[in-house]
């Protein structure tokens, strides 16, 4: 069976262009002027944007943290994601100490596999740097996980010391992976919250006054010196703070192979999102932490520039009762993380609306650069023949409102209750089966694919 879509504009970094679209099975067999191709079955976009289905390329479900766990599982967190647009995860896998990379692997593998609705891929958290670790590197990158994320942040959890993250960088060089790294100076930053607390400030907004920027900017800059005398190519992940933005865009200037992912979250909201009184502002923090809006037009601007490459979501969900609970009189015990993974798309999408980012750079952050920057690319990102037919019809003049009343993420909250929105996904395709239409969700949570991933496409 072959499945048309005709009569919508197909949008690609470059623009938005009208034409048709044929699918042939689980790939794209054609894009043809409107009116030139035909199929058994027709999808009617007019008036539509027809986009490569979104890639989240930092999602965290199932992910064990202070003693819980996030609550999305692959099931319900990759299906959320279909309804907003979102075809391929790709998650991370998590080692804890004195473990093994391989076994962790593994471990993620029996989590997913059979248990996603859409396409999927992982990285890999290296906590534990020994020569073990270093070696099983290799086997991860011929095992298609070709990028490995380390913390300068949570001393005694996933902290590496600086020279543990340089032995890691100079195995990344040597096997051509990249280094994702989660960049705050978790040392001062334990310091400041220990201070916090002692002097009786214990509320969630604690979490942003003790993470401030200056140290996000810090670790950024020693992060990229480290990734300079190594050769190793370096991403940063969830950048939230203008002082880490102009480390990168610093690097980049330079021409060394620095990248780095901002998240919906930092471009909307704020610390006083933190600071919401009977412990609202719990359901809010997250690391790095929210800061203050002034740094907000800096993120919109580098997204334009493409000092910022990637939007992700760092999807991470915690229940407001029972788990973002437990930092009751502690802010250091209330979980870390937010969800999101279901509105990325919605949400950038209005800043396309807002006049912030044009419908190209749009479908550029959210899919294009991400299976570039993750070896997908031209499997996934692009609406071309022979790419997976991953497809989204994009509604651009319908009308939303936000609200955990009607999302469909497994968390007892939204961030962003009560936004209004400007636009929604209409039809999903992955791999040719429609598994979102107006209908709801058709699809299946055992449909997705394991992807294995080559090594990112912008090495230069």
């Amino acid at each position: 069976m072959t499945t048309l879509i005709k009569g919508g504009q197909v949008v690609s970094p470059s623009g938005a262009l009208l034409a048709d679209v044929l699918v042939d099975g689980e790939t794209i067999a054609a894009v043809g002027a409107p009116g030139t191709l035909t199929g058994d079955e027709t999808i009617d976009a007019t008036g539509k944007y027809v986009l490569p289905g979104g890639i989240d390329a930092h999602t965290h479900m199932e992910m064990p943290f202070g003693g819980t766990h996030s609550v999305d599982t692959f099931s319900t967190g990759t299906t959320a994601a279909a309804w907003g647009g979102t075809t391929t995860i790709i998650d991370f896998a998590v080692q804890a100490k004195g473990t093994s990379l391989l076994s962790t692997l593994d471990k993620w593998h029996s989590k997913a596999d059979g248990n996603c609705a859409i396409d999927y891929g992982f990285h890999m958290i290296v906590s534990d740097v020994n020569d073990q670790s270093l070696k099983e590197m290799e086997a991860c990158v011929d095992g298609g996980v070709g990028s490995f994320k380390m913390f300068m942040a949570y001393p005694g959890v996933f902290y590496s010391t600086d020279g543990e993250i340089l032995l890691a960088m100079q195995k990344a060089r040597e096997i051509g992976a990249t280094i994702m790294m989660h960049a705050e100076n978790g040392i001062a930053i334990d310091q400041l919250a220990a201070q916090a607390v002692a002097a009786g400030n214990t509320d969630p907004v604690q979490h942003g006054l003790t993470r401030p920027p200056e140290l996000e900017g810090e670790a950024t800059s020693r992060a990229i010196q480290l990734a300079k005398v190594t050769g190793a190519p370096l991403y940063i992940v969830h950048l939230s703070a203008s002082q880490a933005l102009a480390a990168v865009a610093e690097a980049r200037n330079d021409g060394q192979n620095v990248f780095a992912e901002t998240c919906p979250q930092y471009l909307y909201l704020s610390i006083e999102d933190l600071a919401k009184p009977d412990f609202e502002g719990a359901k809010y923090v997250a690391s790095p932490p929210l800061r203050e809006k002034s740094h907000q037009a800096d993120l919109w601007r580098g997204l334009r520039t493409n000092d910022l490459s990637v939007v992700s979501t760092d999807h991470c969900p915690f229940c407001f009762k029972d788990q973002k609970e437990l930092g009751r009189g502690d802010f250091r015990a209330i979980p870390n993380g937010m969800p999101g993974v279901e509105h990325r798309m919605d949400l950038l999408h209005q800043g396309v609306v807002a006049g912030e980012l044009t419908l190209g750079r749009w479908v550029e952050t959210c899919s294009a650069t991400p299976a570039r920057m993750f070896g997908l690319y031209p499997r996934k990102g692009v609406i071309a023949a022979g790419s997976d037919a991953d497809i989204v019809i994009y509604d651009p003049s319908a009308t939303q409102t936000l609200s955990a009343e009607t999302h469909h993420m497994n968390v007892d909250y939204s961030a962003y209750e009560g936004f209004e929105i400007t636009g929604r996904v209409h039809t999903v395709l992955s791999r040719g089966r429609v598994v979102v239409s107006p209908d709801g969700f058709t699809g299946s949570t055992s449909h997705g694919k394991f992807l294995s991933r080559s090594l990112n496409q912008y090495l230069n």
